[in-house]
């Protein structure tokens, strides 16, 4: 499976790059803390699928990166995504390496 590092992510928003950034979490994950990224559960993945660009490159994330693998492993399986990469360590690691003002709960 394809992997960001949040650093990676970072230098990716700072320089404005285009991608897609997807939560994996659940509304009331998000609404306690989130990197302002479309929500899509992990639970609704499959039939909002057609949410998911397939044009640009795609950063799904979790808390920790377990979510974010499985909905990787069931999009690129039933879809045939390619251009999907997982944020190793999840929001967690945004909070501890990228972040500190982020209150991961």
């Amino acid at each position: 499976m394809k992997e960001k590092t949040v650093s990676e992510l970072k230098a990716m928003l700072d320089a404005g790059e285009t991608f897609q950034l997807i939560d994996v979490r659940e509304p009331h994950e998000y609404d306690i803390c989130n990197l302002q990224a479309e929500l899509i559960p992990l639970g609704t993945i499959i039939s909002e699928a057609d949410r998911i660009r397939k044009d640009i490159p795609v950063i799904i994330h979790c808390r920790s990166g377990a979510r974010s693998a499985a909905a990787i492993n069931e999009l690129e399986k039933r879809f045939g995504y390619d251009n999907l990469y997982n944020l190793k360590g999840g929001i967690i690691a945004y909070a501890n390496e990228i972040d500190s003002s982020i209150s991961v709960y």
